[in-house]
């Protein structure tokens, strides 16, 4: 597994090293050890799956709040999606700044998602499967997020028409840089 840095403070790429032979090929998509080398002390407490029937479902951008941020490992195991990440850490350089990255069952990378980001993505294509490993319970009463097409962080989706996306979604807070937006209190890992 290589590790790769991103734009974003202590979120990584994460590319897989297949070994291939005439079978096919076998490779790590998780080693605690290698992410340790990184910085990252990834707990796993959860995995999900996420099937989306349609292209352009929308998707985020969710987060949780403290006590209970999150750090998620997030792979596109069939289709493709455009994967968003903002990181919320008030004491970050890169507080209220955004990174996306295409995931594919092609390209078989990952996304490290540290705590106090939020995330969300759109499909790229119809009968896109996303996986998530996350190192914190889902915790409903901490559930939270920001809006998608918020004017402050102005992400550059693929596309802005034409979305599928919940009334939930669509109803999230706006952030507010000026006077410090949704905080998080508990710092990033990585």
């Amino acid at each position: 597994m290589i590790v790769h840095s991103t734009p974003l403070l202590g979120a990584k790429l994460l590319e897989i090293e297949p070994i291939k032979d005439q079978r096919g090929y076998f490779a790590r998509t998780y080693c605690k050890n290698i992410l340790a080398q990184h910085g990252i002390d990834f707990e796993l407490k959860q995995a999900n799956i996420a099937f989306n029937e349609h292209t352009l479902t929308l998707r985020g951008m969710h987060f949780q709040r403290p006590p209970y941020c999150e750090e998620k490992i997030v792979t596109c195991y069939q289709g493709a999606l455009y994967d968003v990440i903002i990181d919320l850490n008030r004491n970050s350089s890169t507080f209220g700044q955004w990174y996306g990255v295409t995931l594919s069952a092609d390209n078989q990378l990952s996304l490290y998602v540290p705590k106090g980001f939020a995330h969300g993505y759109v499909t790229l294509q119809a009968s896109t499967a996303i996986h998530y490993m996350v190192s914190e319970f889902y915790t409903p009463s901490h559930e939270s997020g920001i809006r998608w097409n918020d004017p402050a962080i102005n992400i550059e989706w693929p596309q802005r028409q034409n979305l599928s996306i919940s009334s939930k979604d669509q109803q999230w807070e706006w952030f507010d840089m000026e006077q410090g937006g949704i905080l998080m209190k508990e710092g990033h890992s990585g």
